[in-house]
C-alpha cells in the first residue's frame, strides 16, 4: 500500500468539497453538501483503485460496487432535494455562525465532510490497491454489502412513495421496513460500510476498521439518528409512538401495546 496514494485521496475529497462550495456560495444554499457526500468517497476510491498495483477482478467488483452504491445514493438525494430550500438544519448552522458564514462554511461543512469521507473511506485503499486471492471474507462482504444496499435503498424508496401522497401529509411513516427499525437507510448505509471493511481483512489490513466504526458512530450519535430526533418529537408529537414501538436502529418486531400511526422527515 502506498500512503501517498491515500493521502492524494484526501486531495480528491478536498477538491470535489472545494469545487461544490463554490456552487453553495452562489446558489446560497449549503446542503447541497448532502448530495455530494457519496460521491466524495466515490472519488477516494477511485484514486486508489488506480494505484501502483496490478488490477484484478477483485478490485473490478469492489470499484463496482462503491459506484452502484455511490450513484443511487447520490441521485436520490439530489433528486429528492431538487428545487427545496436549504435544509433546516444548514439554516440553523448558517444562523449560529453568520457573520461571514459563506466563508467559514468551507471548512466547517464542505472540508469537515470532506475530511470525514477520507477517513471513512480507509478501508478501500488497501482493498483496491493490494492484490489477494478470492475468499470467505469476500463472500461475506459481498452479503452484507448486499444486505445493507437493499435496506437503504428500499426504506429511501417507501419514504420517497410516502411523502408523494398529500393524504400522508403530517403523518410518520411506519410501514415496510420503516416498521421494523426508524431508520432503514441509516442501518442500511451501516452495513454497506462494514461490507466494505470485510473486503480489506485479506489484507492484513484489520486496523481500517477505523473506518466502519467511525460512521457507525456518526449514523448513531452524530449527524444521524441523535441529531435527526432531537426535535422531531416536538415538531411531531405522534413520532413519541413511534419511538415506543419501534427500534431505532437494527431492525425488530414492533414492540406490543403500542398504536397510531405516524410519520416523519428523513434525511439521505
Amino acid at each position: 500500500m502506498s500512503l501517498s496514494l491515500y493521502v492524494l485521496g484526501l486531495v480528491s475529497t478536498l477538491g470535489l468539497a472545494t469545487v461544490t462550495w463554490v456552487v453553495s456560495v452562489l446558489k446560497r444554499d449549503v446542503s447541497i453538501v448532502d448530495g455530494l457526500w457519496a460521491l466524495m468517497l466515490l472519488a477516494a476510491a477511485t484514486v486508489y483503485a488506480t494505484g501502483p498495483e496490478p488490477d484484478t477482478r477483485r478490485t473490478t467488483l469492489i470499484l463496482t460496487l462503491v459506484v452502484l452504491w455511490a450513484v443511487r445514493l447520490s441521485g436520490h438525494i439530489i433528486h429528492r432535494n431538487w428545487g427545496e430550500p436549504e435544509d433546516r438544519r444548514y439554516r440553523d448552522i448558517r444562523q449560529k455562525y453568520e457573520p461571514n458564514f459563506a466563508w467559514k462554511s468551507l471548512g466547517i461543512i464542505f472540508w469537515f465532510q470532506a475530511g470525514l469521507a477520507w477517513l471513512i473511506s480507509m478501508p478501500l485503499w488497501p482493498a483496491l490497491t493490494v492484490p489477494v486471492d478470492w475468499g470467505t471474507f469476500d463472500v461475506l462482504a459481498v452479503m452484507v454489502w448486499t444486505v445493507g444496499m437493499t435496506f437503504e435503498g428500499i426504506g429511501d424508496w417507501q419514504l420517497s412513495r410516502f411523502k408523494a401522497d398529500p393524504e400522508n401529509h403530517g403523518k410518520v411513516m411506519d410501514r415496510g421496513v420503516w416498521r421494523y427499525t426508524r431508520h432503514p437507510n441509516y442501518f442500511g448505509e451501516c452495513l454497506i460500510w462494514w461490507g466494505f471493511y470485510f473486503f480489506a481483512i485479506p489484507t492484513g489490513a484489520w486496523w481500517t476498521v477505523v473506518g466502519p466504526l467511525l460512521l457507525t458512530y456518526m449514523l448513531l450519535k452524530f449527524s444521524g439518528v441523535t441529531l435527526l430526533e432531537q426535535t422531531i418529537v416536538e415538531r411531531r408529537p405522534a413520532y413519541r409512538a413511534y419511538i415506543a414501538r419501534t427500534n431505532a436502529f437494527i431492525p425488530g418486531p414492533p414492540k406490543q401495546g403500542t398504536c397510531g400511526s405516524i410519520s416523519r422527515k428523513q434525511t439521505s
